[in-house]
């Protein structure tokens, strides 16, 4: 990567320059020059060098009741080099090579200084329109109307500005086009196998949606020795795919016949699984997922979020004599600023492969092209370069 040669005529300046605004719901994006003011204290404006598209972003392109809003501009997984630092900011410094996390982590609140919890309980995640600090915009259009943030980081624009919080310095020798996706989709599916379920060697998982964030749980348990590592989809041409990731047995769950998935997964593994990872985001698979798990022990995992007013429903008597655990993994319990660069070596060392994510790469004029990519379900991951000739 090549740092930026020096910041003086930008500093503490506004900062013109492109972006992508979704200023209509599920509309086709358009790149518009906006705005992007100097970091306040604690802050850091970064410049975009790729970033990556995550399903996420093309849930909130398309919604159109809260906690949607318009204009917007979306991106989260990404990776930029330091433009400018704000007051008080001395974990980084400008030229620095950063990721851009969705998850706070300040380092001083309890929760930041507790090893069981990975929510910082000082700057909470919520699917905000400002930054986390101060009830306020970073950027604007030409007409000085304001563009609401994203996740915190807002990665579909040649800079952003960033909390602290928010910022992990990586090492800059790793490829930008794989550094991205330790800003989401890596730590959120390796880190639910290893750090929420603490998967254990010789157990046998049940992944329920053969997404990227699936197939990043199968490299988490994979990671961990897991013996049999089950896909569930109702999708054929992922079961191909999901043998690349570690994958060895798979289910149509279409194909169940006159049998509850949950008594297929059942029979096939003589009592249930030791895990089951729901990466869909439908309250019955939950469910499904949870009836799949061997009582005694099984551990149900939560990953995919339904839509806000969805219910789960369990017998009180099933639940007291299964022993069964249910647990929610958000970023899959992964603190940022310790495990990325954890997870980062863990690639370097070529311990943890991440290359066969990104299956097409596209320039910043082209993202539309990303987004029916993904939409089409040609992609895994697809980076998106600001400035590639």
């Amino acid at each position: 990567m090549d740092n930026e040669k020096s910041s003086n005529k930008t500093a503490g300046k506004l900062i013109r320059c492109k972006a992508v605004v979704c200023r209509e719901p599920g509309v086709p994006l358009v790149i518009e020059e906006i705005m992007v003011a100097p970091p306040s204290p604690y802050e850091v404006r970064i410049r975009i060098i790729c970033t990556s598209l995550c399903h996420s972003d093309i849930t909130f392109w398309s919604l159109k009741v809260p906690p949607a809003c318009c204009p917007r501009i979306l991106g989260h997984e990404a990776v930029g080099i330091v433009e400018s630092v704000g007051e008080n900011v001395n974990e980084v410094a400008e030229g620095d090579v950063v990721i851009p996390t969705l998850l706070s982590d300040c380092g001083e609140c309890a929760d930041c200084c507790s090893e069981k919890i990975n929510l910082c309980s000082k700057f909470p995640f919520k699917v905000y329109p400002w930054m986390p600090r101060y009830e306020a915009s970073k950027f604007t259009d030409l007409k000085g109307d304001v563009l609401y943030h994203f996740a915190f980081v807002s990665s579909f624009t040649e800079y952003t500005v960033l909390d602290i919080s928010h910022v992990v310095k990586i090492d800059p020798a790793i490829p930008p086009n794989r550094a991205c996706l330790f800003g989401c989709c890596i730590p959120t599916g390796v880190g639910a196998a290893c750090k929420t379920a603490k998967v254990e060697a010789g157990s046998t998982v049940v992944i329920f949606g053969i997404g990227s964030i699936g197939l990043a749980v199968a490299k988490g348990a994979k990671l961990c020795g897991a013996k049999r590592i089950i896909g569930v989809d109702i999708n054929p041409k992922k079961f191909e795919i999901g043998k690349k990731f570690g994958v060895t047995e798979f289910i149509n769950s279409k194909e169940c016949g006159d049998k509850s998935l949950s008594q297929v997964i059942i029979e096939m593994t003589g009592g249930g699984a030791d895990y089951c990872f729901e990466c869909v985001g439908l309250a019955s698979l939950v469910q499904e997922a949870y009836a799949s798990c061997r009582k005694g022990w099984g551990k149900t995992i939560v990953m995919g979020v339904d839509k806000p007013d969805a219910q789960l429903n369990f017998n009180s008597f099933d639940v007291v004599r299964s022993w069964k655990a249910l647990m929610g993994s958000l970023y899959g319990g992964a603190k940022p600023k310790s495990d990325i660069p954890l997870m980062l070596k863990q690639y370097m060392d070529k311990e943890l492969e991440v290359d066969e994510f990104v299956t097409h790469e596209v320039k910043f004029e082209d993202i539309n092209k990303a987004f029916e990519l993904l939409l089409e379900g040609k992609s895994i991951r697809c980076v998106i370069w600001m400035d590639r000739n």
